[in-house]
Order: structure tokens, then sequence, then C-alpha cells
């Protein structure tokens, strides 16, 4: 048995098959650096292990949203470059200059930020320019991008900030052939050309996420930027199963059986009696629910492999528990429940719980909580 069985529930983080991801994804890039994105506590991996694995398999970047998630990383003890990219009025500019943090600018507010925080942490800041290519979320419109590339190039010839890097993001990448690739390609090379004819000279370049890492080489330039598909998990599954693109999905989420017991035919099942049993049976509960992250909209649809044999969630998934219907089978409390996994012991994966929940599988392992316990395996690398 699992020598982590005796808990309510567990996500299992592969490390070693993250480390293998990375491998993959830096041959598939080669010529590229590697940025590893551990946003979301690596979308819900636990972001320190999974950067610490990242760095060991070859990512010379790490990359997160929020300030507070950077500055996380370096009270861990991660060296090396780490950026992050999603900044509101009042920083915390200072704290990410004095950790050697590479801030990412959108706008003019910004900038005047970062070089008023400059002042008090008594070094220059490291700012990358973000562009709007079509997104139409964060980065500099095209219409505004000369006044912020002159304040970011006085700026850098007052020694107050070094223009590390350009940058922006696809808006689907995951959608090859997609007319806004081309266009989005278009428009970044000519913000690019356009900075650097004002005398910006960033030590980097970037655009791919994970699908435009897998798909579009010409769109990899000086970096790429993976995140969901470093953790195993295709960003496109029309596209490819994470095997077809040489990846292994890195979660699997279980749980221990809290209860058996026989049930007459005709009883309701749960919330709302959405489920009623058909005859005499059997039925476990594993003990999550959507308090866990398990999504209530996949009551009724979601697969879980108990007893070796996959069952459906039998009515409404609660806060805290769902019901499988184990139809006689011999099942002992105590028993593992696996909900999602790499999927090579028969049991589901995140996408199929995706496509159970009307979702992507993003959402799926990024939206597990915090009361099931991350148990880390494979933290050190195996002898090459």
């Amino acid at each position: 048995m699992n020598e982590t069985a005796s808990l309510r529930a567990r996500a299992e983080i592969d490390l070693a098959a993250l480390r293998a991801n990375v491998r993959e994804l830096r041959a598939r890039a080669a010529g590229a650096q590697l940025m590893a994105v551990v946003k979301s506590d690596a979308y819900g991996h636990g972001a320190v292990p999974c950067a610490r694995a990242a760095l060991e398999a070859g990512a010379t970047w790490l990359g997160t949203a929020t300030p507070q998630e950077a500055l996380a990383l370096r009270a861990a003890g991660l060296g090396g470059r780490v950026m992050c990219w999603l900044w509101t009025p009042g920083g915390p500019w200072r704290e990410a200059i004095e950790a050697d943090i590479d801030v990412s600018v959108s706008g003019m507010w910004a900038l005047r930020e970062v070089v008023a925080a400059v002042a008090e942490a008594g070094a220059p800041a490291r700012v990358q320019l973000k562009a709007d290519t079509g997104l139409g979320r964060n980065g500099c419109q095209p219409a505004d991008w000369p006044e912020l590339v002159a304040a970011a190039r006085a700026a850098e010839a007052a020694g107050t900030i070094r223009i590390t890097g350009l940058w922006s993001h696809f808006a689907c990448a995951d959608e090859p052939g997609h007319p806004s690739i081309a266009a989005q390609l278009t428009a970044f090379r000519d913000m690019v050309a356009y900075a650097e004819k004002e005398g910006v000279d960033p030590e980097v370049r970037h655009m791919a996420n994970s699908p435009a890492t897998l798909t579009l080489p010409e769109a990899h330039f000086d970096l790429v930027r993976t995140g969901i598909a470093m953790y195993g998990i295709s960003p496109s599954p029309e596209l490819g199963t994470p095997a077809d693109f040489g990846l292994r999905p890195v979660m699997t989420l279980a749980a221990s059986i809290a209860l058996v017991k026989r049930v007459p035919a005709g009883h309701g099942i749960s919330y709302g009696h959405h489920y009623t049993t058909a005859a005499e049976t059997t039925l476990g509960l594993v003990p999550v629910g959507y308090a866990d992250g398990i999504p209530r909209h996949a009551s009724g649809r979601a697969p879980v492999l108990v007893g070796g044999v996959t069952r459906r969630i039998a009515g409404r998934v609660a806060m805290d528990q769902f019901v499988v219907d184990l139809g006689g089978d011999e099942v002992g409390v105590g028993s593992e429940a696996v909900l999602f996994g790499p999927g090579d012991r028969g049991e589901p994966t995140a996408e199929d719980w995706a496509r159970a929940a009307d979702t992507i599988a993003y959402e799926i392992v990024t939206r597990i909580g915090t009361r099931v316990p991350r148990v880390h395996l494979n933290a050190t690398p195996a002898e090459s």
C-alpha cells in the first residue's frame, strides 16, 4: 500500500516527470531559453519544489503572475532569473527591485511607479516592456508604444532602469492556423523593431506560451514560456495528447474511501437525489468535494477509478465528499479512489475530468485546494 494511503486525500506530484517534460520542451525549442511558469502555486503542483525541479532540468528563468509569488520564490532561496507580470498600483516595486526580479511594464503609470521605487531601493530596476499585439488584456497598445518606449529609454539613459526584455502573449496559439496568430507575430516584430530602432537592446524577446512552444517554432524568439505543458497536460487536446507531445502528466489526485455500505433499490444519493439506485448496491464515500477543488458541475459525470474499475460520480458533489456506486463490488474502507493521473494504470486523466466538467484541464489541476496535501515524489534528480 502507498505510504501516503492514510491521508484523506493527496495530490502526488512526480518531479521526475516534470524534469523530463522540461527537457522535452527545451529540445522542441532548441536555441531559445526556457522560462518555467510557476504561477498559481505551479498550477496547483507546488511552486517551490516544481521551480527547483525545472531549474535542475535546464530552465533558465522562472515566471510568476504576481509579485508576491515571485518574492516567495526568493524567500525560499531560489536564485536565477525571475519575472513577474501582473502588477497593480502600489507595487510592491521596491521589494521586487531589491529581490532582483524582472518586472513587466505595460503602461506609463507602471513605469512611473518603478522609477519612483528605484530611489527607495537604491538600485536600478530590471524592466520588461509588454506589447499588446492583439490579446487585449495586459500590454501596451501599438498607438501608445512610442511614448512608453521613449520614457523607458530616458529612464535607462538616466541609469534608473535596464530594459531586459520585450514580450507579448498569444490569444489563439492553441488553434494553429487561426488568423490572429500571424497578425500578432507581425505586430510583435514591428513593435520590437521600433523599440530597437529607438535604442532598446533587450536580453530576451519572447512571445511563445505552451502551445506556441509545441507548434509554432517561428514564435520561439529568444525565450519560451512554458506553463501547462511543463506539468504534462496538453494545451490543445484537439492537436494531441500529452504523449503525442512527449509529455507526461505530473499530478495524480487520489483519496481514501471513507465508508462502504449496502443500500436498497430506489435509494436517493446526495443533495437533490439526482441519482437513485436502480437496484440493491454498494456505495463508496470519497472524502473530497468542492471545498477541495472538485468541480460541482462534474456531478454525475466525472470518472473515478476504484478497485480497478472506472466509476462515475453518483449524484451531486458536496462540499467535502461525493459518492460512487460500486455496483456490489467488494471494496474495503481505506481503498484508493484515483480521480485522475497520467492514465497508464487505467485511471482517468485531468483531461477526462475537464470534459466531464465542460472546462479545460488547466482549471482541473489549478483549482485543487490547500486541504489536499501535495506529496512531492522524486525530489532528488536521478543520477544521469
